[in-house]
């Protein structure tokens, strides 16, 4: 369950606690007693509330913080290595400076939305999938889109889909800093 689930989740429970306890308050009228035990019951819900407010503030900052953390949400990858890969959103937010969706293939320098059309018709829909078509693959995926998509140089396009799905968020963007229109400057 993710930290937006979660947040959500947590309040609509404390409020539901809450509510239920203030109605047995007003139910009971005069019954003092009964009101003592509701009170501390509220005051315990409103300490625990607090507590687990921090508890979301202290994860939210670990998450933002994390380069290369994983956690219970994410969905991992396996390489062909057998190595496992995290996606990690709060990561790739801090280095590249905009929030990606996992698998966005606009992320890859050169590509946009149109030309990730072309790819999700051809079934690369992924970045690991992209990190796996070849050169000649993703030229003649272009070609078949017409002239307009036939100039584009998909040369770097599969070693940044790697470099995605890895999580190498700086090292993505280093080598982003350094293309042209997701080609190697000259």
């Amino acid at each position: 369950m993710s930290l937006c689930t979660l947040i959500p989740a947590l309040v609509g429970l404390i409020s539901g606690i809450l509510g239920y306890l203030l109605g047995k308050m007003g139910s009971k009228g005069g019954d003092n007693r009964g009101s003592i035990s509701l009170q501390s019951d509220l005051d315990a819900c409103r300490d625990n509330s607090k507590s687990l407010s921090a508890r979301i503030a202290s994860l939210e900052n670990d998450l933002v913080t994390s380069k290369s953390a994983s956690s219970s949400t994410s969905q991992g990858f396996t390489s062909s290595a057998g190595e496992t890969y995290s996606y990690n959103a709060a990561a790739s937010l801090a280095v590249l400076g905009k929030k990606w969706k996992q698998d966005d293939l606009k992320i890859v320098e050169g590509i946009g939305p149109k030309i990730e059309g072309l790819y999700h018709n051809a079934g690369i829909k992924t970045w690991k999938s992209l990190s796996e078509t070849s050169v000649e693959k993703s030229q003649s995926i272009l070609d078949s889109a017409g002239e307009r998509y036939a100039v584009h140089n998909p040369a770097t396009w599969a070693k940044q889909a790697q470099l995605a799905y890895q999580g190498k968020w700086q090292e993505l963007k280093d080598w982003q800093d350094s293309l042209d229109g997701g080609k190697q400057k000259t």
